[in-house]
């Protein structure tokens, strides 16, 4: 692809679509071709500690694109340069800037990226930008590192390197290699190792791009660029841009156009038909459906102040905080693809405090009855009992239907001629979010295809729950069963409310005992025999052939031709 002139928010530069610029804004690089492994690395520390040069050194790239930077000799914006590193393949590195004005463009460029090279100065003590952003990425949680001691020529590299060492070994990275950056060749090797510890990343799960660049490209239209966390982009795809239906027209990713680009990467993505003034830093790009924009997050700590600014990805969104004992829940300046589980930053512009928080729940979704793919998502439900659309777990709509139940017998006592209530009066009552839920709970009322047990039964399901749920394979006996005064029929019922599972004729296991069987048989050698499996699972044979009929069917296990078993997922799953 020819070289083209990018406008950007600070001039015009030359630059590939999706590439670095190098020094005289040429990009250089290697190409590795179509689906080649990427690691994607950020630098931190202190200004003017020498960051840029060594990545400069790494790659023969320069990270700083601008001119006031290269005028200044610092970092202002973030830089992106990459390189191959014998044993580790394709290797990006995120430039970031060290000054104290520009923490939150250091939190855009450190936030998506799993781990970091932190740069200390010989001839200079521990300060405070080192400090600020230690802190950032300890809130993060960050786990990799390499400490890199620069100026060794000018100064002892032994007492910052003590000093650093023994202060980053109070956070979640712990004890890390150091290297003295003269020997650049002994960085290279240290990088290699540190990013061959990276666990794998999840290229099937749904993408979810923080946008922390976006120009025009000539004759292309607007590319955003971003670090790809997980999942897969392919040319075509159609995404979601907070909301805005958009389609990927081009990919680039170390300077190369591709077809394809699977996570960890530093991508360009040329979108088609959006202005560039529809996109801006800390924005998303989502897999259509996966993504649920919340305004209202609830977090388990509480911040020390009433106003702070969030940061997670690329995005820094000033948030009101109200506190909820020791949590807090926040509202937020504008929705955000947020997900439970995530971990943010919140910092305060004034004091410069930087806080970690983990996401509990989104927009108050934890206690609904019902909820979309999107938030099921989001909330890392998985909930398998889906109507009109709608997903919820079984327990919550079988207590819906009782409910429901409720309603229309109460109806029937106010009506004697039998007039239904209105379905608004329904869905408000039980607080549905779709009228459209309300006919299926009224049919499954009348059916009778979900009941409640009554109550001296459900007393003994839930003391055989509780023998099942200590030895799950171990099946109970006929005196067991006579002693809790469980029948046939109160079995059969048991069953088709979900709260037993019939595995074979005479045989009741809990719902989930084949999913609690799958762990015991990933730690058997692949493949197995029955009294392997029966051993592990510490059942009988007739309960272990039972369970495992069960993982052919659902295809989580091969019956072989010498009758032996196999996991088609070795590897965990």
């Amino acid at each position: 692809m020819a070289l083209v002139r990018a406008t950007t928010g600070s001039g015009s530069t030359r630059i590939r679509v999706g590439g670095a610029v190098g020094r005289g804004g040429r990009v250089r690089g290697v190409h590795t071709g179509e689906g080649a492994a990427m690691r994607v690395v950020a630098t931190a520390g202190h200004v003017d500690h020498g960051k840029s040069t060594l990545v400069w050194r790494l790659t023969g790239m320069d990270p700083d694109r601008l001119a006031v930077e290269k005028a200044r000799g610092v970092t202002i914006e973030l830089g992106f340069a990459w390189t191959d590193l014998p044993g580790a393949g394709q290797v990006a590195f995120v430039d970031v800037p060290g000054h104290e004005r520009f923490v939150p463009t250091m939190l855009a460029g450190v936030g998506p990226v799993p781990a970091v090279i932190f740069v200390v100065a010989a001839d200079a003590p521990w300060m405070a930008q080192a400090e600020e952003h230690l802190l950032a990425l300890d809130a993060l949680g960050v786990r990799h590192g390499l400490l890199v001691v620069t100026r060794a020529d000018l100064a002892d590299p032994a007492p910052i390197t003590k000093a650093a060492q023994d202060r980053i070994a109070e956070t979640t990275l712990g004890r890390i290699p150091t290297v003295i950056a003269d020997d650049i060749d002994q960085v290279r090797q240290a990088i290699a190792r540190m990013v061959n510890a990276l666990p794998r990343p999840d290229t099937e799960s749904d993408v979810r791009l923080w946008i922390d660049r976006s120009f025009t490209v000539q004759g292309a239209g607007t590319v955003v660029t971003g670090t790809l966390q997980a999942g897969t982009l392919r040319v075509g795809d159609d995404l979601d841009l907070d909301g805005t239906p958009v389609r990927v027209r081009g990919l680039h990713t170390l300077g190369h156009p591709r077809t394809e680009v699977t996570a960890t990467a530093r991508v360009a993505v040329n979108l088609r038909n959006l202005p560039r003034d529809r996109v801006n830093r800390g924005d998303a790009l989502t897999t259509p459906g996966a993504a649920h924009q919340a305004t209202v997050v609830d977090i388990d700590t509480r911040p020390r102040h009433r106003q702070a600014v969030l940061h997670i990805g690329a995005a820094a969104v000033p948030v009101r905080v109200h506190p909820l004992g020791t949590n807090a829940r926040l509202v937020l300046a504008r929705p955000l693809p947020l997900r439970v589980g995530d971990r943010v930053l919140l910092r305060d512009p004034g004091d410069h405090h930087i806080q970690g928080a983990t996401i509990t729940d989104l927009d108050r979704l934890d206690r609904a009855p019902f909820h979309t793919t999107a938030q099921r998502k989001a909330l890392g439900r998985n909930e398998n009992h889906i109507v009109n659309g709608w997903h919820t777990d079984p327990d919550t709509w079988r207590g819906l239907v009782a409910r429901t139940a409720e309603l229309l017998a109460q109806n029937e006592t106010r009506n004697p001629l039998g007039t239904a209530p209105p379905t608004e009066t329904i869905r408000r009552a039980l607080r549905l979010p779709d009228p459209a839920l309300v006919p299926p709970l009224i049919s499954a009322t009348k059916t009778g295809k979900i009941r409640e047990l009554p109550t001296s039964v459900t007393t003994s399901v839930d003391a055989l729950a509780k023998d099942l749920d200590m030895n799950p394979f171990h099946a109970p006996t006929a005196e067991r069963l006579r002693e809790l005064g469980l029948g046939k029929r109160e079995l059969a019922a048991a069953v088709r409310v979900g709260r037993l599972r019939k595995v074979a004729e005479g045989i009741v296991l809990l719902p989930d005992a084949p999913a609690r069987a799958i762990p015991l048989l990933h730690g058997i050698p692949q493949p197995f025999t029955t009294s392997q499996a029966r051993q592990a699972l510490d059942t009988s044979r007739q309960v272990a052939l039972a369970v495992l009929d069960i993982l052919d069917r659902d295809g989580v296990t091969e019956r072989l031709p010498d009758n032996t078993r196999r996991l088609r997922n070795p590897d965990g799953g």
